[in-house]
């Protein structure tokens, strides 16, 4: 363990070094929420403070999502949610080449990546930043058939058109609802682009479910569900990732069909 006075003019204690990929990472020895949690990256022969939810940093280093996620964290939501969507086509006995795609918040494209693993064709990525398509081009440019990088909050008439155009019979939005990164009117607003009896899939910290934390996620998926625009077929609990304190954070995976519009 090491200590650096480095923030605020703060001592902070770190847990071991970790080498799990190109980049060798440490976490500060604290409690910390899931929106407060940050790592120091060295990279350059120096340690960079990286907050997680900064991802346009994240995105910019290649390989460094994966190091700190995937690798140290042990998160597997795309594969999870993937594979839950994969279950509810199987049963439902739907041809996954005949889904066409919006993958929101679609980041460096691992989502994206899981739902091609299916055998999906057509997916077509957006996402706030520019940081996030860079990568996703950069990384995995094998993945989408078009990357949009826009505001779902206020789409422009021309981003609408050519989004409408592609019909789309899919919804899937993977590790980006809930802390802020896309408010329940981006996500109203990308339901609103399926076509009726089209399939949405997505993950929620589970929290974020419960009426009682009197999250906006909760009170919108409740009033969906009974104003039955939104038909649940499989919701399941599961394991995110581990927390940089290295317990487990759980997630609630969710597969439906839209049934109109909000």
């Amino acid at each position: 363990m090491e200590t650096l006075i480095s923030y605020n003019q703060e001592a902070v204690d770190f847990d071991e070094v970790i080498n799990n990929g190109p980049f060798p990472i440490r976490f500060p020895k604290r409690s910390l929420s899931q929106d407060e949690e940050w790592c120091e990256v060295k990279f350059d022969g120096g340690w960079r403070k990286i907050r997680f939810h900064d991802y346009h940093e994240v995105y910019e280093i290649p390989g460094l999502y994966e190091t700190i996620f995937y690798r140290t964290l042990r998160c597997n939501s795309p594969n999870r949610v993937a594979g839950l969507l994969d279950e509810v086509l199987t049963e439902r006995g739907i041809d996954a080449q005949k889904l066409r795609v919006l993958d929101l918040g679609a980041g460096n494209g691992m989502s994206g990546e899981a739902l091609q693993n299916l055998g999906i064709r057509k997916i077509v990525a957006i996402d706030l930043l520019e940081e996030a398509m860079s990568a996703a081009l950069r990384d995995r440019p094998w993945v989408y058939d078009h990357y949009v990088v826009a505001d779902l909050t206020k789409l422009s008439a021309q981003d609408e058109m050519h989004l409408r155009e592609y019909r789309f019979n899919a919804l899937c939005t993977i590790a980006a609802l809930g802390f802020g990164d896309i408010p329940t009117q981006a996500f109203l607003n990308a339901f609103n682009l399926l076509e009726d009896g089209g399939m949405v899939a997505f993950n929620i910290k589970e929290d974020f479910l419960k009426r009682s934390t009197g999250n906006a996620f909760a009170r919108l998926i409740d009033q969906m569900m009974q104003d039955e625009i939104l038909e649940v077929d499989l919701l399941k609990r599961y394991q995110h990732r581990l927390s940089t304190g290295g317990h487990p954070l759980y997630y609630a995976g969710l597969v439906g069909f839209k049934r109109g519009n909000c």
